[in-house]
């Protein structure tokens, strides 16, 4: 009874959650959006208070003051998501004479569960203590490493790729452009675009051109600002030579500009048939821009490498729609990677409140943004209640609760062996990265690996076959040493 009781209380506070009026989307944020969604990631502290606040004032006449005391007790059923959901909706199906009950829409059990799931999450991690190791050997499920350190005192590490020789290049979201020599001090390269480093913004993603040896090319996406609030998504190319950028060029533009700080993107990729596409997030526009053709945000770009528009590309031709645009319906993507071997394109991507996905992004398909979701909005209300339609694509697998996902990579080369295949997905909101087994395209196990190693911005497969993630605060980037092998 006492068990029921406490499903009792956290279902009273959800019906308060989806009462709730959603903020109207002006394009100046408000002050609540300012705090909030700095670093969207996060999962807003600030409505994460309102939600206690919001169980001290209803539920706490019977049960415990916190939900985080809520959260440490024992479960009966486990505290899977899937058996979270399972005990809330028998809770309710035993609460049938309740008069509340029939209000509660029925998407409130997913949400629900998503709420009670990030109070677990977050006492897990203050279990875990704040100081990570970085020195000693990491035991997983099927291999054991240690972590090298690459570079160090970057604030934001939030892009990186290797150089033919070994050199890496690294982007801190400040602005600031290095080239990291292993065992010696970091350059900084001159002549990098200027950005407005506000909120998410900053420079952003990295990579280098196939031929780079040839041409010395590489692109930068960054966001652009524009008078004293505006910015966009924009990507440029540029040759490397002597630790400058020059011969620069925008190849990318993503219109409209926004004066909201939020949801650039933005990852960049090269395919095998002489391709890069680069990711552009929503904005923070969510009715506007990602389902509408005339507009850059909320897509994936796929540009040949010199800039141009491939004549191939879906919208090609068609009045009102942008040609570069290769995939739309996306809310902010923050990892991208191409298996080349599977002509496979995988990305991840930011959900609001629970629902982080982890898309196979095709050729002119809508994911669904925002019409489909599996996520709420971060005060708790539902903005849809539909998580499938036509003529929309299904994640192939979603976070609940959300991770923060930031960074992607497919590990390949035979370094390592027990993870051939598997995705690498960063965490920011809690600290760790995430190992997807894959088979037949479909996520079939996860194992969380570094946790609470920081806020994993970033990681990639580098040209020597070793994989390199990029850590915030302090603002490292390590190599995964597999402990059978010496570099």
């Amino acid at each position: 009874m006492q068990k029921i009781n406490l499903f009792f209380a956290l279902i009273c506070c959800f019906t308060l959650f989806v009462a709730c009026q959603e903020t109207t989307n002006t394009d100046e944020p408000t002050a609540a959006e300012i705090v909030n969604a700095a670093e969207e990631e996060e999962e807003i502290d600030e409505k994460q208070r309102y939600a206690d606040n919001v169980y001290k004032e209803n539920c706490t006449n019977c049960h415990l003051p916190q939900m985080s005391a809520f959260a440490e007790r024992d479960w009966k059923h486990g505290k899977s998501w899937n058996e979270v959901h399972k005990s809330i909706k028998y809770a309710h199906q035993f609460m049938e004479g309740a008069g509340f009950v029939g209000q509660l829409p029925d998407s409130a059990y997913t949400k629900l569960a998503d709420y009670v799931l990030v109070s677990i999450e977050s006492n897990r991690m203050e279990e875990m203590g704040v100081e990570p190791d970085y020195e000693g050997i990491i035991e997983t499920e099927k291999l054991t490493f240690t972590l090298d350190t690459i570079a160090k005192g970057i604030e934001v590490p939030w892009g990186m790729a290797q150089l033919p020789n070994g050199d890496f290049l690294i982007t801190d979201r400040t602005g600031k452009f290095y080239r990291q020599s292993e065992g010696k001090d970091k350059v900084l390269i001159e002549g990098t675009p200027a950005v407005r480093a506000v909120g998410q913004g900053g420079l952003l993603d990295v990579a280098v051109h196939p031929d780079f040896d040839n041409n010395q090319t590489i692109y930068l996406s960054y966001s652009k600002p524009k008078g004293d609030k505006e910015a966009t998504t924009a990507l440029l190319m540029a040759q490397l030579v002597d630790d400058k950028l020059v011969n620069q060029k925008e190849i990318l533009e993503a219109l409209p500009y926004s004066t909201r700080p939020y949801h650039y993107g933005s990852r960049i990729v090269f395919d095998n048939g002489g391709h890069l596409f680069v990711t552009v997030g929503d904005r923070n526009h969510r009715d506007d821009n990602p389902q509408d053709l005339s507009r850059s945000p909320g897509k994936i770009h796929r540009l040949n490498l010199d800039g141009s528009i491939p004549e191939d590309n879906p919208f090609v031709g068609q009045a009102d729609a942008i040609a570069s645009i290769w995939s739309y319906g996306h809310r902010n993507p923050q990892g991208l990677v191409y298996d080349s071997e599977k002509d496979i394109m995988w990305e991840t991507e930011h959900a609001p409140r629970g629902g982080d996905e982890i898309n196979i992004v095709q050729k002119g398909l809508n994911y669904g943004w925002p019409v489909i979701s599996y996520g709420i909005n971060y005060n708790g209300t539902v903005f849809t209640n539909e998580t499938a339609k036509d003529g929309m694509e299904q994640p192939v697998f979603y976070y609940l609760p959300s991770t923060g996902t930031c960074g992607l990579t497919l590990v390949t080369g035979d370094k390592y062996p027990a993870w051939k295949g598997n995705l690498l997905a960063g965490s920011l909101r809690f600290r760790y990265l995430s190992r997807l087994e894959i088979a037949d395209n479909k996520v079939v196990g996860e194992e969380r690996l570094l946790e609470n190693i920081g806020r994993l911005r970033s990681v990639i497969m580098g040209n020597d076959g070793y994989i390199y993630i990029g850590v915030e605060a302090p603002g490292y980037v390590f190599r995964l040493k597999p402990k059978e092998t010496n570099i």
